[in-house]
């Protein structure tokens, strides 16, 4: 299948539509009740539900055949993550860094990927605050408002290298064998609390690697493929390809395919993932 401009510019405009009607105008105005836990330690707002019901029909219609996968309907209907490696679909994350919405930090943001057969053909994600839209297609590139972007040259040698640790939701003895070897690099961190911002953040360059633990597809596919249209690395913890319907847990993004290996590397990662 072949995406047109005009797909690529629609789905952004949907995006943008979502984000300006249902998404900014709750930003730092949440009244009581519009938050909730929906699972232990997770959070969703009526920006979350609103901007995924007017999308899911909307992103259907752009592309027939195809159904939509949003994060708040699974979370009600798990099974319709069941089959999302055949076919096309959608991936809807209608507010990415939910926790950082409800505490008024514009960190967060609004994403979809379209799928052929669980590949990622195309991604969109989009910072609502300032209004910046990156997208990629696959074989194509990544974009960010329209203007080429290709991560930047860096020194692979890891005590060089600036990255996040997503040590939250690893068992106990993988967090401590991981947090054990941090200091084999520049600076680490626990991330941003928004996987969008930090998947443009590799692919501008700003940090070179994140490793995560919990793997969702509406968190990973955008940035996976604008990282990897961007000239960057994103695979499982031992190297396999990370796909959408693969339900293992442990994920390594690097700005590039240097960078990546010396992080794998210096924290063993791949003995970690091999043992789940």
């Amino acid at each position: 299948m072949t995406i047109p401009d005009s797909l690529i510019d629609r789905a952004g405009t949907l995006l943008r539509e979502a984000a300006n009607g249902l998404v900014l105008p709750r930003f730092q105005a949440l009244a009581h009740g519009e938050v909730e836990e929906k699972s232990p330690g997770e959070i969703v707002t009526i920006a979350d539900r609103e901007a995924e019901a007017w999308l899911t029909p909307r992103l259907a219609a752009l592309v027939p055949g195809s159904r939509v996968v949003g994060e708040e309907a699974v979370e009600t209907d798990p099974r319709l993550l069941d089959g999302i490696e055949r076919g096309l679909a959608w991936l809807v994350d209608p507010v990415d860094g939910t926790a950082n919405f409800v505490d008024g930090s514009p960190r967060f943001a609004v994403m979809a990927a379209l799928l052929r057969d669980g590949d990622a053909l195309a991604a969109w994600i989009l910072d609502p605050v300032t209004g910046t839209l990156a997208a990629a297609e696959r074989g194509a590139g990544a974009a960010m408002d329209g203007i080429a972007i290709r991560v930047p040259a860096v020194d692979p040698e890891a005590s060089k290298l600036h990255g996040a640790l997503h040590c939250r939701f690893m068992p106990a003895h993988v967090r401590e064998a991981i947090e054990a070897r941090q200091g084999a690099f520049a600076s680490t961190f626990g991330g941003l609390g928004c996987a969008g911002h930090e998947y443009r953040d590799l692919a501008a360059g700003a940090r070179h690697f994140s490793v995560y633990w919990r793997t969702h597809p509406w968190d990973h596919v955008p940035g996976a493929l604008l990282l990897t249209e961007a000239g960057g690395h994103c695979a499982r913890l031992d190297g396999t390809p990370y796909r959408a319907g693969d339900q293992r847990t442990g994920l390594l993004a690097a700005i590039t395919p240097g960078a990546w290996e010396a992080v794998r590397g210096e924290l063993a990662l791949e003995v970690l993932g091999a043992e789940y």
